[in-house]
């Protein structure tokens, strides 16, 4: 990565959150990654055309390439996990369905900070920061939050293109019980699933900072849904902790935190102005999802994939 110097390129692409994005170049993609060859590319791009089911037609090579990358250059994970991905993203229609920055995303947003870090980690992995903005719970809506995450991580991952690791920061410090209660299990269930399964990331690196008291109650939540994988790569850091660092400089964090980046209150303005600037992007990105009465084999549901779901109620916590 230090021949292709990605750090000065991030910031000329990505300008810190302002404006329409434009894709990343392909042709940049196939500098940064040679590994990955055209004739790889070319033949994912004749399995797409005859699957019925997938909209072939707005994926792009940049999609192609993100998802070969972050499965490690092997055609036959690739055909799987992006026949999944497209697959939940019709399917988890909490998430995904008819995303655009409308009140209720902005609503989210000044609530909620999901801010993408300037600065590389110490490997060189991308890096987002997020946490609370308002303590009240009662502003406190799950299903929303992952919805607006994920566009801002889509917006984000068009304008880089592949990254060799990402890395997820929760800032817990307004974080309460109450917050904790209100976390909807199903919603739940299916994010986790989603981003063990076939987010198009290569998760190097979760961080729970400023942890609170009662880590151990959501952690116990979290267990039943997570892979040995995952949990492996979970890091929690008490309030006075400087273990952090060693994985993340401090300079890329904000200046609330002690770091040299904008403060919480500059992030989040410049958010909602970035994926308001974009909702032409999000009107396109709509159109990518599956058509299930045309898939090979028959339909797929919620249910074929964890089997019979009860109603999950919110978790009352002691």
């Amino acid at each position: 990565m230090e021949n292709w110097h990605y750090p000065s390129l991030i910031n000329q692409r990505l300008n810190m959150h302002t404006g329409v994005v434009q894709p990343f170049p392909v042709e940049k993609e196939y500098e940064k990654n040679p590994e990955i060859l055209r004739g790889d590319i070319q033949k994912l791009r004749e399995w797409v055309k005859i699957q019925p089911h997938l909209p072939t037609k707005y994926l792009t090579d940049l999609d192609l390439i993100i998802t070969y990358h972050c499965c490690d250059n092997s055609a036959e994970v690739t055909k799987q996990v992006l026949d999944l991905h497209y697959t939940l993203r019709t399917l988890f229609t909490e998430l995904f369905k008819d995303r655009s920055p409308d009140q209720r995303i902005i609503n989210t947003m000044n609530t909620t900070l999901f801010a993408p870090l300037p600065t590389p980690t110490v490997n060189g992995y991308r890096a987002i920061y997020c946490c609370l903005l308002k303590a009240d719970a009662r502003l406190f809506n799950f299903s929303d939050i992952i919805r607006t995450i994920m566009m801002v991580i889509d917006l984000w991952q068009l304008a880089e293109g592949t990254w060799p690791g990402f890395v997820i920061i929760i800032d817990m410090h307004l974080a309460t019980l109450a917050h904790i209660s209100k976390l909807d299990l199903m919603t739940l269930r299916h994010t986790l699933y989603f981003l063990q399964e076939c987010m198009l990331v290569k998760l190097k690196e979760v961080h729970f900072i400023n942890a609170p008291s009662f880590m151990d109650k959501l952690m116990m939540l979290l267990k039943p849904f997570m892979k040995k994988a995952l949990m492996d790569i979970i890091r929690i850091h008490e309030t006075d902790s400087q273990a952090l660092y060693k994985y993340i400089p401090k300079k890329a964090f904000p200046k609330d935190l002690g770091g040299e980046y904008k403060t919480r209150t500059e992030l989040r303005d410049e958010l909602i102005r970035w994926v308001g600037e974009n909702k032409q992007y999000y009107i396109e990105e709509n159109k990518r999802r599956v058509d299930e009465s045309l898939r090979p084999g028959g339909k797929k549901s919620v249910e074929d994939l964890f089997g019979i779901q009860g109603s999950f109620k919110k978790l009352d916590i002691d």
